[in-house]
């Protein structure tokens, strides 16, 4: 079975976002879809270690972020490679706070919409949330992020609790030329060839001339969690 055909089923790069009490948190999420129009209704697959399928649980409302072809891998990399138990995920993080409580990620999102959770489906290692769409709003104009072009020109990587992760993917995206360094943390791989426009590296520059204070641009590692590609 070569589960590398699931590659061709198309998906998005999100936030999604709930809350517990007084405690808000937010993940990266790609498997959002709307499953009908009347009612509006939208479903999303959360892994059930992630500590915000425990706010979802609890409060039963979710928002949904959908984030700009633009938008920087280090948003991504807070999102979706941090945990909510250890950092507060909303710091110095453009956001808001809907009338029900539910926090939503504004920064470097194109639209957001909240839903009301009506149906779960246990999924295994997932859950898949059902909502009624109780509110919505249009940011700006511009390209959605594609989780193809998260890949392909972005460069960045999937996380383990993500659904579409398939062990040893990432091996495959690594063009250009030159000695390439993969994070230990994420799989990111830092390729001299192309560099890392976002983080002020232009292409062309070698691992070792990047300065010592430069961090991986998807989970913020340093550079001495980095290792030689083979």
């Amino acid at each position: 079975m070569d589960l590398n055909v699931l590659h061709n089923i198309g998906y998005g790069m999100y936030i999604v976002c709930s809350y517990k009490k007084d405690r808000t948190n937010g993940q990266i999420a790609n498997t959002v879809f709307q499953i009908t129009s009347e009612p509006a209704t939208i479903a999303i697959s959360i892994n059930k270690d992630n500590l915000t399928h425990e706010f979802i649980r609890e409060s039963r409302r979710f928002t949904v972020s959908i984030l700009a072809q633009d938008c920087p891998l280090d948003l991504i990399g807070k999102f979706g490679f941090k945990s909510g138990r250890e950092i507060n995920k909303f710091e110095n993080t453009q956001s808001a706070v809907l009338d029900s409580g539910c926090p939503v990620v504004l920064e470097h999102a194109l639209a957001y919409l909240e839903a009301k959770v009506v149906k779960e489906l246990d999924c295994g290692t997932h859950t898949l949330f059902l909502g009624d769409i109780t509110a919505s709003k249009l940011l700006k104009e511009g390209l959605p992020m594609t989780y193809d072009y998260y890949h392909k020109v972005k460069r960045g990587t999937t996380p383990q609790s993500a659904p579409t992760f398939i062990k040893g993917e990432d091996k495959q995206e690594a063009p250009g030329l030159g000695q390439k360094y993969r994070c230990e943390v994420c799989n990111y791989i830092y390729d001299p060839a192309l560099g890392d426009p976002d983080g002020g590296i232009p292409p062309g520059t070698s691992f070792e001339a990047i300065p010592d204070n430069w961090r991986c641009p998807v989970c913020g590692a340093d550079k001495s969690q980095f290792t030689k590609e083979n």
